[in-house]
């Protein structure tokens, strides 16, 4: 039998329908993240797009660590499909929710700390925190719409419906294409119309979103009792609990490189927030085929399928690997025009080049991290992706981009980001073991 006859069963036709679409709802994320960037990197002073870099990574910190409420709404709906239990995923959706509306009130009661202490820990320039703190203060107020898009996303792919979040972030991106050139190309609004467009885009992707649930499921009957379920409630808290850790970390690591390259220099900051702009393209690219790996690990878990389960591991990072070296290849073909239509500062230009290359390892190890991340989230297995996070963070990237900020050396950071992706890939693999195997079934 040959090695890849797994790649001719309906399962495979199944999962690539699902990534297609996946993809190009994911790529459509980042690419108009570019457009801002493109749109902030040809002002006339690079303070704008240093500053909104910083002022992204609050936002990292304070939106994607609830990034539990998409990642854990998925698993556990897939799951509920997989054991024939609609209802159930149905009152998944209704806790995510909820949960996503008291979070977010808290966001807004307690806006002004997180400004102020999140600015305390960064560093930048007083022009380029002063950029931030204006990105800031237009696009916190979006902070529910962004919460309750998460719940509804991770409802949406646990359902295998993945043209319904095509749909909502289509609407969205146009409308964040739209206003960032109104506002800081026409209006000259600078960072706090990216961040004013971006709060607005967020609100009709909800709009959108809450639509096409009523579209499909018109009057669905409930009672609170049934939500509020304590076993059910703990056990999706505990999920979400490990999930946030692990996001945490991730967020953090980030954070550190970016905020490492803000000591380091205003120009170093810019150069280096450009690759990951290219690599967080990568990284939705990828995700397309990690999300439909999501779904489907936890249908199969559901239904207690171990085969299928098995042929969807291998499957998973096969595409992964895949899409990492495409997009790998389609940068490094002509790299420097790549980067000089995000700035017109050849400065910034120069310094991308010359570390450009350390984008090959990171995502090559970064696709299989990823792709162990969405089979893990799948399977509801959040305390060793916790693990795993906490592992590659603290003993890993830590140690080595303290070293690289200790010698001015940007290398040295992206030295770190590769070690950490391996980490992840690495303690991952490892784990999957026992989870295929014969052992007990995960979930």
């Amino acid at each position: 039998m040959s090695p890849f006859s797994f790649l001719k069963d309906d399962m495979t036709g199944r999962y690539l329908r699902l990534t297609w679409i996946n993809i190009l709802s994911n790529v459509t994320v980042p690419l108009v993240g570019l457009v801002d960037t493109a749109m902030l990197g040809h002002l006339p002073d690079i303070r704008f797009l240093a500053g909104v870099a910083l002022g992204t990574i609050l936002f990292d910190y304070i939106y994607w660590t609830f990034g539990f409420l998409r990642m854990g709404t998925t698993g556990t709906t897939a799951q509920a499909i997989g054991r024939g239990e609609p209802a159930e995923a149905y009152l998944v959706l209704y806790r995510s929710l909820a949960l996503a509306g008291l979070i977010a009130g808290a966001i807004l009661v307690l806006q002004w700390p997180l400004r102020e202490a999140g600015f305390l820990l960064l560093s930048g320039e007083p022009g380029v925190e002063q950029a931030g703190r204006a990105y800031f203060n237009a696009r916190i107020w979006g902070a529910p719409a962004t919460l309750c898009n998460f719940a509804l996303i991770g409802w949406f792919l646990g359902r295998e419906q993945s043209r319904q979040v095509l749909a909502m972030t289509v609407v969205a991106n146009i409308a964040n294409i739209v206003l960032n050139y109104i506002f800081i190309m026409q209006m000259g609004l600078a960072a706090f119309g990216a961040g004013l467009a971006t709060m607005i885009a967020q609100y009709s992707m909800l709009a959108t979103g809450a639509a096409l649930f009523l579209a499909q499921s018109g009057r669905i009957p409930w009672r609170m009792g049934e939500i509020l379920h304590r076993e059910k409630l703990v056990s999706l808290l505990l999920l979400n609990r490990d999930i946030l850790v692990r996001t945490f970390c991730l967020i953090t690591s980030f954070a550190i490189f970016a905020n490492f390259s803000s000591i380091l220099g205003t120009a170093v900051l810019a150069a280096n927030s450009i690759l990951l702009r290219l690599l967080l393209v990568a990284s939705f690219l990828i995700d397309g085929a990690a999300f439909a790996s999501e779904s489907l690990a936890g249908v199969f878990v559901g239904a207690r399928n171990r085969a299928a389960l098995r042929r969807l591991f291998r499957l998973s990072l096969m595409v992964g690997e895949g899409f990492a070296l495409l997009f790998l290849a389609v940068i490094f073909a002509r790299p420097r025009a790549m980067l000089g239509l995000l700035t017109s500062h050849e400065e910034v230009v120069d310094m991308a080049m010359a570390w450009a290359p350390w984008l090959i390892p990171v995502l090559l190890f970064g696709a299989l991290a990823y792709m162990y991340d969405g089979l893990f989230l799948g399977m509801t297995e959040g305390r060793r992706l916790r693990n795993s996070m906490l592992f590659s963070t603290l003993c890993v990237f830590l140690p080595v981009a303290a070293l690289g900020l200790a010698l001015d050396s940007s290398p040295l950071l992206w030295a770190g980001l590769t070690a950490f992706m391996a980490a992840r890939a690495v303690t991952l693999g490892w784990m999957s073991r026992s989870l295929v195997g014969n052992g007990t079934f995960p979930g």
